[in-house]
C-alpha cells in the first residue's frame, strides 16, 4: 500500500533534529531504523505531515560506560546492542533479549530508541528495560532530561516523550552478579511475543535475594510483576519459585485478540516466568 504524502527532513544535529520537531508539533514523526514507523505508514496507520530522519545526526549511536551504568545511544541498531562487548558482560538481559527481536534483517535496521519510543507493549524490549530500572535521556527545546523507564511507557503505544523531544540514549544500571533470562512465547518463529518475561536474579546464600520480572504484552504498557517479586525475596528451592509464579499475572490487564484469551495469557505469565527465573537462578 502506498503511504499517505507528507514532508521530509534529514537534520545533521541533534539541536536541528529538535527544532524540526518543535516547528512540526504532533503532526512530526522521528524516522530512526524505519521499522516500526514504515509498516505504519505503509498501511496508512499513521499521517504525519513531517518526518524527521535522524538517520545521519553524530553522536547517537555507541555504547559506554559511566560509572555504574551503560550509556546506549538511541540510535544504536539492535545487532549492535547484541555485540557489544560491554552490553554482553554488564547487561546480558538486555543482550539476550534483543537477539530474539524479529528477524536478522530488522535487527540490522531497528535501533533500541526506536523500539522503545514506539512503546509497543507487545515489543520485547519495553519490558526488558523496565526489568533493568533503566533510564532514558531526551533533548527538546528546553534542554535535556532524564526519565524512568517506569514513567516512560504511559498508554498503548504512548510514550512520555513530548511531541518536541528525541530521544537520544538510554543509560542501563550494570547488573554484574545478577543472573538473567528472557522467555517469550510466540506460536510462530521471529513473531511478536503473545507474552514474554524478563528475569533478573539475584542470589545469596542459595537463595534469592532480590528478583525483578518484567512482563511482554500483558497489558496497555510492558510491567512489572511486583507481587511476584516480592514472593520470589528468600526462595531457595524450584517448588518455592514456581509458588511465586503464581502471582506473575497479578494486576495486569491482558488484551483479548486472536492470538490469545486474557486467561491464557495469565497462565502464559506463569508459566513462563517461572521458567525466566530459574533459568536466571541457575535453578533449572
Amino acid at each position: 500500500m502506498i503511504p499517505p504524502a507528507f514532508d521530509y527532513t534529514r537534520p545533521t544535529t541533534v539541536d536541528e533534529a529538535v527544532r524540526a520537531l518543535a516547528d512540526g508539533g504532533e503532526d512530526a514523526k522521528v524516522l530512526a531504523g524505519g521499522q516500526s514507523l514504515l509498516p505504519l505508514l505503509r498501511m496508512r496507520l499513521a499521517f504525519p505531515e513531517l518526518v524527521v530522519d535522524v538517520g545521519r545526526v553524530p553522536g547517537l549511536s555507541g555504547v559506554r560506560e559511566d560509572g555504574d551504568a551503560l550509556v546506549i545511544g538511541a540510535m544504536t541498531t539492535h545487532h549492535d546492542v547484541i555485540g557489544a562487548p560491554l552490553v554482553r558482560r554488564h547487561a546480558g538481559l538486555l543482550a539476550a533479549a534483543t537477539a530474539t527481536v524479529a528477524d536478522p534483517a530488522v535487527r540490522h535496521r531497528g535501533t533500541l530508541g526506536g523500539s522503545l519510543a514506539h512503546a509497543d507493549p507487545a515489543g520485547d524490549l519495553p519490558a526488558v528495560v523496565l526489568a533493568m530500572d533503566a533510564e532514558l535521556v531526551a533533548r527538546g527545546p528546553g534542554g535535556t532530561r532524564t526519565i524512568p523507564a517506569r514513567e516512560f511507557f504511559v498508554d498503548y503505544l504512548q510514550s512520555a516523550l513530548a511531541p518536541d523531544e528525541l530521544l537520544t540514549e538510554v543509560r542501563v544500571p550494570k547488573a554484574d552478579g545478577w543472573g538473567f533470562h528472557y522467555e517469550k512465547f510466540h506460536r510462530v518463529a521471529q513473531s511478536w511475543a503473545i507474552v514474554g518475561v524478563a528475569a533478573l536474579v539475584r542470589r545469596d546464600d542459595g537463595r534469592i535475594a532480590e528478583a525483578r520480572v518484567g512482563l511482554t504484552n500483558m497489558g496497555g504498557t510492558p510491567l512489572r510483576a511486583y507481587a511476584c517479586e516480592e514472593a520470589l525475596s528468600g526462595a531457595g528451592d524450584a517448588q518455592a519459585v514456581a509458588r511465586a509464579a503464581q502471582e506473575a499475572a497479578d494486576g495486569t490487564r491482558p488484551a483479548q485478540d486472536t492470538s490469545a484469551s486474557p486467561k491464557y495469557r495469565a497462565h502464559l505469565a506463569r508459566v513462563l516466568t517461572r521458567r525466566a527465573v530459574l533459568t536466571a537462578a541457575g535453578m533449572g
